[in-house]
């Protein structure tokens, strides 16, 4: 799976991912009661298998039950949500983006200096 994951899925659909990529797994029971509106059992099973289908989800069997698992790497649905939000949000700018994140709180000591480092080290565009 790759591209804008959060373009392409429903409200539900975005709550049970985010739900399997903050547990890392989980079985229907387990989203379920992580999920608000309290939605029937058979209704979060039935959205499971649909995010299966469209390739969201995978699945490995536990006994009797299926524990679900994201098929892409926690890193890239990262980037694609933040990449969504700052087109979204921010008209593309990501210095926008990021002086609303650094603005909004003070940062720890480690927090600055981890920050500083990722600046130097990040890639720059020619100049002329």
């Amino acid at each position: 799976m790759t591209g804008d994951v959060t373009g392409e899925l429903g409200r539900r659909e975005r709550q049970i991912i985010e739900i399997i990529y903050r547990r890392g797994r989980a079985t229907a029971a387990e989203v379920l009661a992580d999920l608000p509106d309290n939605p029937t059992y058979s209704s979060v099973r039935g959205m499971l298998r649909h995010l299966e289908g469209k390739g969201y989800l995978r699945h490995e069997q536990d006994g009797l039950r299926y524990v679900y698992l994201p098929t892409s790497p926690t890193k890239d649905v990262r980037a694609s949500a933040l990449s969504h939000v700052v087109r979204t949000f921010f008209d593309g700018s990501l210095p926008s983006a990021v002086a609303t994140l650094l603005e909004s709180r003070p940062l720890k000591r480690e927090e600055y200096e981890r920050i500083a480092r990722l600046l130097e080290e990040a890639p720059r565009e020619e100049e002329g």
